[in-house]
């Protein structure tokens, strides 16, 4: 447990900086999830706040794509995370979210990702509500994995709760300034080689940039990443 102390030492130094989502990458990496998502829902609204991707590579496209196309009004997780008392966490698994949800959704987000297993864990605070979700390849939970999503949970809530918003899709906090700088060029509709003239870099350079970049977040093309940086 020495390095997961270090981590979490280490999110707790970065709480409300742009420093805290490298490092929460790293505690997320260590946990041995296959993917994390992390979603603010509000007001019949839904954004993706965070997107790891440690398997698939378009995982985290598939995820967000389908669940910000109206599906997370299925979320069988949402009425409970909207009655949750301000400063809650709770932790939700597979056999806990399986019957309640519909066929379509289970094979939407479970059956055709080739996902078997799911920890969730909603959390509450004044100015947000998560859900943030682990999900692995295999049905898999001990003690020790509960208590470690929960407290990486309300880091991750602490952070958002103390964070002002950042002058980026909060997606691409986990990246490097350069990988940030890339992906928002390509928000912005510029091509290779007119991010590579700003940043004063070659075109070869763009794309080794944006494959790291898509790497993290767990998408494999353009439309993935405006999936999960599109505006609520």
């Amino acid at each position: 447990m020495t390095t997961a102390y270090r981590l979490i030492s280490d999110c707790l130094a970065a709480t409300g900086r742009e420093a805290f989502a490298p490092r929460f990458l790293d505690l997320v990496q260590w946990m041995r999830a296959d993917q994390l998502m992390a979603f603010e829902l509000a007001g019949g609204r839904a954004r993706c706040l965070l997107s790891c991707h440690f398997g698939q590579l378009n995982l985290g496209e598939m995820l967000a794509t389908r669940y910000l196309d109206d599906w997370f009004r299925q979320d069988p997780l949402g009425p409970e995370l909207a009655a949750l008392a301000e400063g809650e966490v709770v932790l939700r698994h597979m056999e806990d979210i399986a019957g309640h949800m519909t066929a379509e959704y289970r094979r939407l987000f479970f059956e055709e990702p080739g996902l078997a297993g799911k920890t969730a864990a909603l959390a509450a605070g004044t100015r947000h509500r998560l859900i943030v979700s682990w999900y692995y390849a295999e049905a898999r939970h001990s003690r020790q994995d509960d208590d470690l999503c929960q407290l990486a949970a309300r880091l991750l809530l602490n952070h958002y709760e103390a964070a002002e918003p950042p002058p980026w899709p909060e997606p691409l906090s986990v990246l490097s300034n350069r990988e940030r700088d890339v992906c928002l060029g390509i928000i912005g509709g510029k091509k290779a080689e007119v991010i590579a003239g700003e940043l004063g870099v070659s075109p070869a350079t763009v794309v080794t940039y944006r494959k790291r970049a898509y790497e993290k977040l767990g998408v494999a093309s353009r439309a993935g990443l405006f999936a999960i940086c599109r505006p609520a």
